[in-house]
This record gives structure tokens, C-alpha cells and sequence, in this order.
């Protein structure tokens, strides 16, 4: 059977598994719009509003599903546009595969209109970017760019799709499915090794995170640490990966780390690494273990083996998936119930923080939702200071589900939200948004109009960047510049997008607020009305400033 190369390409993510896919159509790939009128109900096309949006959907999709998340979008603009979601997934380590559309093969190198050298513009953004340039060899890159997206660390691909190698006929088949690839498993005498440095420890730690695990690999490890009794950490951003109710869950290193999770990873004399990259939030900047070497006794875990040894020489690497790894785990003991009990008493106690100056207290709202969200509630959110109420104020338990970029990019939490209800109509999503942070993509609430995609959005609105502000106040005391927004009214715009909204000007107006969010059909906007002066859960703006101003005064 012949048929043109837009054609071939739906059907082989068909036969890979694919079922949604996210973008904005541009007339560089009109052969495979054409394709998807097709395949409704078996490749859904989600009609986004800019490609930024798109990509950070197909970004989150692939880190809350496990399979790739497929976007499209057009040459040029769209594609950098689309650049934001590859470097997000590319840190989140998430499956993705970015198809844009590109010039003519008989244009190339001329700087056609909209021309770009895409294996140069994202070869250091994805783990591998490639142009198709035979019509013929479309399966073959596809089932490369659908392994390469999972395996290992998983991550993003790029595939450029020049416009006549989408119209151009060929006699090729599509796919048949995908590939099965089993984990990298440990070696017996790996596990050994890791097991004798293990028993001989006095303060260890499990450091875990990574998006790939299954329900089977999060038991396992659960299962281990439980009855070794040994504290477990989750890398930035990963605290859905293990029950946060766990007696041995201890805190998440991250943006903001609390003091005892700095002092427990930096005091420890092993660590048992799994499926963690070392980046800068989950090192404290890279000064709680020493570079290159560290002070602690490593065991790094991975899939890929370019992750062991990249930052920090390990005292054993096992090159291993985390499933697999797991897997092969069994108890230990030691003399170190007392340090596992102290650590997990300090996290209790960072759920307790002082009454939030200002009209809502975000102490109050997390203490209810923590009390209220359903066990498989999927909780979304972007870049800013009001981060730490989805991250450090809510208890994720094995079902529910965490979805912020490790890129720290602003605008994520809406689309990631879109994504997450596209993927799973029937589940709660709560999205978490500064009102700098939803202004970055808020015009993606037409895409979850049109999909009927519509979570809860919660906006907190105190005027002003809040991250920048905080830096600026503890750097340049009382010189405001470039941090103080002016916005929109949001109830207004959310209510034309067709959302229920409701502006929240009291704590005690929260849980009312929020029953009928959950209850309204169109999805729900919320605009909470936080004073500026909150700006961090245990030091207010002033106190910042006032601590900066004492500190140039003792300098001078």
C-alpha cells in the first residue's frame, strides 16, 4: 500500500502507542494535519494556542504517563517557541518527541523563510535531534526517536519533517508496534558490593527520584528502606515518587531544602543515589557533597550510564535502572533508627509555620487541602516563591501525583494541568500559579476550553514577582525595579474562556470557594489575594529588607 509520508508517520505512532498529541498547525506539516482528521478517538490532535503551551503539555504528559509526549509544530518560530518545553523535559528527564515542520529539501541551506538547522538549535537541548531526508526511512526513525525518548535517562526528541518529505509518496510499511526493552539490571556481584558498604554505614541515606518508576519499582524501594530503616529523600521536585506518609520519608532536596534535610545529606556517610541526575537544587548548589569527590560514600544508581561518575566520582556505580534495581533489594540493618526517627520529626515539623500576614493565609489553604484533595489528586505548578505551598505543604501519597519542571521554567503549571486532565479526565487537578506565572501562557485556557480539558487553577496574586523580589530585597534593599505587576482581572478573563471563577479575599471564604470549583463542570479559577508581604512561609518581605539593610549598615 502506497501512501505520502504525513500518513506513514501517524500510523507508526499509532503502532507505537501514541494517543494524543499536542501543538499548533502551521502549513509545514499540512500532510500530517491532513493524517490526523483521520485518527480521532485513536491519536487525538490537542489544538493549543502557542507552541511554548504545546510543549510543555507533551512534557508533562510524557512525565506523568510514561510515554512520550507527542507535540507538533511548525518551522521557525514554532519550533523555537516549542524550545522551552524540550530543555523542561530535557531536565525533568521526561519522554517526548518534538516533530516540526521544516523547509523543502530542494530549499536547504539557502535560509528559505523560516529556515532553521534544527539538529544545531537542539542538539544541545534533546538527547538526539535528526531531520528525515528519505521518505522511505520514516519507521526506522521513529522507532529510534520512541526508544530513544524512554530508555536510559528519558528525555526529548527532536524530529525535523521537511515539508516534501511528508507529500512524497512511498511503498514503505508503518510499524508494527514498538520495541520491548527490558531495564539495564544489576549485576549480583554489584548488589553485593553495594549491600557490604551498606551494612557498615552509621548514618545512611537514600536519595531517590526520576519519573520512570513503576508502581512495582516505588514498592520495592519502599519496601527496602521501611525495613532497613533508612531515611529517604526525594530529588527536587520528585517528592511523588515515594508516600510522603512512609515512617522513612523524610523531605524533598530541593528549591528552599529545609535545614535538616541539608544536615542529613551532608552528615551522611552513605548514600544510596537511584535514578537522580546531581542537579544544582538537589546539591544545594553542588556544596553538600564535595566536587568531584565527595566526603559521603556514594552509590550511584542509574540507567544511563552517562549520569555515574558525570559530577561526582561514586564510591560504586551501578549502571541499572531504577525498577530493576530495586528489585533486587533486601534489608539491611544498623545502629542508625535513632537518626532515621530525628529526620523524619524534623519533616513533621515543617508543615507547622506562623499565620501568613495578608487577606489569605497559604498555611491555612495547604493545612485544608492536604486534609481534602482526594488520594489521586495531580498537582500542577510553574516558577515563583508561591512554589513552596504545592512542594513543601502538601503530603503526596502513592497515588497522587506532582507535576513542576525541574527547569524552574515559568508558565508550566496551566499547561502541565491541561495535559494532566487530557490524560486523565476523571481525576482532580489542581494547578498552582503565581499571577506573574500564569500570565506566561493564561492563553491556554482556550486550549482547555476546546478540549474540555479544565482543571483548577489556583491563582496566587500578590503583585509582584515574587522569586526576582526576594533576591532583589535580600541583595538591594528597598530598590524596587522591574518586580511590581500591574494585572488584568482575572475572574473576568477566566470567565471568558467559559471557567467558573471566583475572587477569594479571606482565608475563611477558601474551603466554600473551593468546593464549588470542584463542582463546576467548566473547570475552575480561583484568585487568591495574597499580601506581598508574604512572600516566604517564615520571613516576610520586610524582615528581608530589614535584615539586608542591618547587614550593608555592619559592612559600612
Amino acid at each position: 500500500m502506497m501512501r505520502n509520508g504525513g500518513r506513514l508517520l501517524v500510523e507508526c505512532l499509532i503502532a507505537l502507542g501514541a494517543t494524543k498529541s499536542f501543538g499548533v498547525p502551521g502549513e509545514s506539516y499540512l500532510a500530517v494535519l491532513d493524517a490526523l482528521h483521520d485518527t480521532r478517538g485513536t491519536l487525538d490532535f490537542v489544538l493549543c494556542r502557542n507552541e511554548g503551551g504545546a510543549a510543555f503539555m507533551a512534557s508533562a504528559y510524557g512525565k506523568l504517563t510514561g510515554s512520550p509526549g507527542i507535540c507538533f509544530v511548525t518551522r521557525g518560530p514554532g519550533a523555537t517557541n516549542a524550545g522551552i518545553g524540550v530543555h523542561t523535559a530535557m531536565q525533568d528527564s521526561a519522554p517526548m518527541i518534538l516533530f516540526v515542520g521544516q523547509v523543502g529539501t530542494d530549499m536547504k541551506g539557502r535560509e528559505a523563510f523560516q529556515e532553521v538547522d534544527y539538529r544545531a538549535v537542539f542538539g544541545a537541548l534533546a538527547k538526539w535531534a535528526v531531520e528525515i531526508d528519505d521518505v522511505e526511512r520514516i519507521p526506522e526513525i521513529l522507532a529510534r526517536a520512541w526508544t530513544t525518548a524512554l530508555t536510559g535517562r528519558p528525555g526529548p526528541v527532536v524530529v525535523a519533517l521537511p515539508e516534501d518529505m511528508l507529500t512524497t509518496v512511498a511503498g514503505a510499511a508503518p510499524l508494527g508496534g514498538p520495541a520491548s526493552i527490558f531495564e539495564p539490571a544489576p549485576a549480583a556481584d554489584a548488589i553485593e558490593a553495594a549491600r557490604k558498604i551498606l551494612v557498615e554505614a552509621e548514618r545512611p541515606v537514600v536519595l531517590m527520584g526520576g519519573a520512570n518508576w513503576t508502581a512495582g519499582g516505588r514498592a520495592a524501594l519502599e519496601a527496602f528502606a521501611e525495613q532497613s530503616d533508612i531515611p529517604v529523600v526525594a530529588a527536587f521536585r520528585y517528592q511523588d515518587q515515594f508516600d510522603n506518609g512512609s515512617p522513612v520519608f523524610v523531605g524533598e532536596a530541593g528549591v528552599g531544602m529545609a535545614p535538616h534535610v541539608k544536615e542529613l545529606i551532608r552528615d551522611a556517610d552513605v548514600i544510596l543515589a537511584v535514578n537522580i541526575r546531581f542537579g544544582e537544587m538537589t546539591t544545594d548548589g553542588y556544596t553538600l557533597l564535595s566536587v568531584p569527590v565527595p566526603h559521603q560514600k556514594l552509590i550511584h544508581v542509574h540507567g544511563s550510564d552517562r549520569e555515574i561518575g558525570k559530577v561526582y566520582v561514586p564510591s560504586l556505580g551501578i549502571h541499572a535502572g531504577p525498577n530493576a534495581f530495586a528489585a533486587t533489594l533486601s534489608p539491611v540493618k544498623g545502629p542508625w533508627a535513632s537518626w532515621r526517627a530525628k529526620a523524619r520529626q524534623a519533616y513533621e515539623a515543617t508543615f507547622d509555620a506562623p499565620v501568613q500576614p495578608g487577606p489569605v493565609d497559604m498555611v491555612a489553604v495547604s493545612a485544608w487541602l492536604r486534609d481534602n484533595l482526594p488520594d489521586d489528586v495531580i498537582l500542577t505548578n510553574g516558577a515563583g516563591n508561591f512554589t513552596v505551598w504545592p512542594n513543601k505543604f502538601f503530603r503526596f501519597g502513592p497515588n497522587a501525583r506532582l507535576l513542576a519542571p525541574q527547569s524552574g521554567a515559568m508558565g508550566y503549571g496551566l499547561p502541565a494541568a491541561i495535559a494532566a486532565k487530557v490524560a486523565f479526565p476523571e481525576r482532580t487537578v489542581v494547578c498552582f500559579a503565581g499571577d506573574g506565572d500564569f500570565q506566561m501562557n493564561c492563553q491556554e485556557l482556550g486550549t482547555a476550553m476546546q478540549a474540555g480539558a479544565r482543571p483548577v487553577v489556583l491563582i496566587l496574586n500578590n503583585g509582584i514577582y515574587g522569586t526576582i523580589r526576594a533576591h532583589q530585597e535580600r541583595n538591594y534593599p528597598a530598590r524596587v525595579s522591574g518586580t511590581m505587576l500591574e494585572n488584568p482581572d482575572f475572574v473576568s478573563l477566566a470567565k471568558s474562556y467559559g471557567f467558573h471563577a471566583e475572587r477569594v479575599a479571606s482565608t475563611a471564604d477558601f474551603a466554600a470557594a473551593f468546593g464549588s470549583a470542584l463542582a463546576s463542570p467548566t473547570g475552575a479559577i480561583l484568585e487568591l489575594m495574597i499580601s506581598p508581604e508574604a512572600l516566604t512561609p517564615r520571613q516576610t518581605l520586610s524582615q528581608m529588607r530589614e535584615t539586608a539593610l542591618a547587614s550593608q549598615k555592619a559592612k559600612s
